[in-house]
């Protein structure tokens, strides 16, 4: 009897469960069904593509860079005495950074000294004589010869001895330091990078319509992208002759320093340039671009349907973008609801 009973409440507990099943898919089917039904006609507001006047002036984007920057190589021999510069320190041209051990050098000077003043006077005694004929031309050529070859052997060994006083060779900063006391170096051993940020290069990559608007010498504004947002003033010192093989062309502009140095090589700026001329350009507000402004689309209107299109992405504004390609005047853009919708899905446009 027991037996007969729990077989009935397992299947009065199978077919509560089957019922459950059922009830759930309907609900299931019935959520879907309102959901085709809404997605048939997803609401948006939407915005027709202008020709407007637009100001010619455009800003570009790059990297500054030390207007002068070197790694100082050794030119000589021997172990360093003293390292007067470090990481860091600002230097003069001229001014000294390392002393080298000097002994060798200094030896090598005194006897190049007393060989050059001995050939000397070999000479003048051997013109005395070959005025009184006392001797041939061809010992007269020797002494000359003699005289000039320790002279220059002077002028090496004075100039090997100068090269233990390393100095700088242009005025900035140092960045590393890769040497210590008590190193010893031989030539082309590596002791310093130095960078001048007095003056820093911004480099910039234009198009091939703005790299008319622009020349040598003009002025632009330039702000770096870190910072309280301090103005610069720069000037245009080059333009490439030739695109890079994005038909982007290099443009250099020279750039003050603040008398602090707050900008540094490696830093983000950009430079405005200003153009006084006007130009016809299709506009669009900023909130109908998809994506980013580096891979821009839009959802085009036609027939109560969306379709995403690429676009070719000018200037940009806090709140218009100019499109080049991709779009006609006139046509419809989806300006917000665009977070519902998929390619050749119904719209309606809210009025």
């Amino acid at each position: 009897m027991k037996k007969v009973i729990y077989i009935l409440v397992a299947l009065v507990a199978l077919g509560a469960i089957g019922y459950k099943l059922m009830n759930n898919k309907e609900q299931m089917a019935a959520n879907a069904a309102v959901a085709e039904i809404r997605s048939e006609a997803i609401p948006v507001s939407i915005t027709e593509v202008k020709t407007a006047q637009l100001d010619k002036s455009f800003r570009a984007q790059g990297n500054f860079a030390p207007i002068q920057s070197l790694t100082l190589l050794s030119e000589t021999q021997g172990q360093i005495q003293k390292v007067l510069k470090r990481k860091g320190d600002k230097v003069k041209a001229g001014e000294l950074l390392i002393l080298v051990e000097s002994n060798t050098m200094s030896a090598d000077l005194a006897t190049a000294q007393t060989n050059a003043e001995k050939a000397k006077k070999d000479l003048e005694r051997f013109e005395n004589l070959a005025a009184g004929d006392a001797i041939t031309q061809r010992q007269l050529e020797d002494a000359r010869l003699a005289a000039k070859s320790t002279q220059a052997q002077l002028v090496a060994a004075r100039q090997r001895l100068a090269k233990t006083r390393i100095t700088a060779p242009i005025t900035g900063e140092i960045n590393e330091i890769y040497v210590e006391v008590g190193s010893y170096l031989n030539a082309g051993t590596k002791l310093y990078d130095i960078v001048n940020v007095d003056k820093l290069k911004l480099q910039v990559k234009v198009n091939e319509s703005e790299v008319l608007l622009i020349g040598k010498g003009d002025k632009v504004t330039v702000k770096a992208n870190a910072g309280s947002g301090q103005e610069y003033e720069g000037v245009v010192t080059a333009i490439a002759a030739q695109a890079d093989p994005t038909l982007k062309f290099d443009v250099e502009v020279e750039v003050k320093n603040a008398a602090n140095n707050n900008l540094r090589a490696g830093m983000y700026g950009t430079a405005f340039f200003e153009v006084a001329e006007q130009r016809d350009a299709m506009l669009l507000p900023r909130e109908t671009i998809v994506g980013s402004i580096q891979n821009p689309s839009v959802y085009v209107v036609k027939d109560g349907k969306a379709t995403m299109r690429k676009v070719k992405v000018g200037v940009v504004t806090q709140d218009q973008v100019e499109i080049l390609d991709g779009v006609q005047p006139g046509e419809q853009i989806v300006r917000s609801g665009q977070i519902n919708l998929r390619e050749g899905i119904n719209v309606s446009v809210l009025k």
